[in-house]
């Protein structure tokens, strides 16, 4: 079983930036890749980026790209979101999650999450 646990969130301005961290413990190498989805209030959870814990592969949403950076610390276990540029429409809870398969961006393909982590931009 795999324990991922976000951190990292707040309150930001328009064009500002967060950093979110994900801590995975437990039977992290069984999984190949860690990804970061969100959440805002009335809509369905989407994917952001993901992450292969080997290669170091990434792969982002086009909402995102150019200014979300995904990063893994192997020896920490850890997954981080570099978010740039933020914008109000970035508002939601991210989670991150792990999957046994690589460049997936279905919810129903990750099999562990962690509780989720709030982001608030405010205009």
């Amino acid at each position: 079983q795999v324990q991922l646990v976000e951190s990292g969130g707040g309150l930001v301005q328009a064009g500002g930036s967060l950093r979110l961290s994900c801590a995975a413990s437990g039977r992290a190498s069984s999984s190949y890749a860690v990804g970061w989805f969100r959440q805002a209030p009335g809509k369905e959870r989407e994917f952001v980026a993901t992450i292969h814990w080997n290669l170091g592969a990434t792969y982002y949403a086009g909402a995102v790209k150019g200014r979300f950076t995904i990063s893994r610390d192997n020896a920490k276990n850890t997954v981080y979101l570099q978010m740039n540029n933020l914008k109000p429409e970035d508002t939601a809870v991210y989670y991150c999650a792990s999957s046994t398969r690589w460049a997936q961006v279905a919810v129903s393909d990750y099999n562990y999450w962690g509780q989720g982590t709030q982001v608030t931009v405010s205009s």
